[in-house]
């Protein structure tokens, strides 16, 4: 299994339940998908170094995963996702 991994920013104008409904339906869609998350980190809100979908801070969560196959499903649906302002899935060298 290959190790990835994974950082997407969130909206910081969402409230904290949403935020963590948020969280969880991402993670949901890794492990449906049979990656397994061995760790979460959030960041919390910074100041984007330019705006993005009209935002100028955002919540950023990072992830190290493991997959049998490429994330492409939570790429398309994180594309699709509004609260979703960027993410960025990189093949982890450790």
């Amino acid at each position: 299994m290959k190790k990835y991994e994974l950082m997407y920013i969130l909206n910081a104008n969402l409230d904290e339940a949403a935020r963590k409904d948020e969280i969880a339906k991402l993670q949901k869609i890794l492990e449906d998908n049979k990656a397994k998350v061995t760790k979460t980190e959030e960041w919390g809100v910074k100041e984007l170094a330019y705006p993005i979908k009209k935002q100028s801070k955002g919540y950023y969560v990072i992830l190290k995963v493991t997959a049998e196959e490429a994330l492409n499903e939570f790429d398309r649906l994180a594309k699709l996702d509004n609260n979703v302002l960027r993410h960025l899935i990189t093949v982890d060298q450790d």
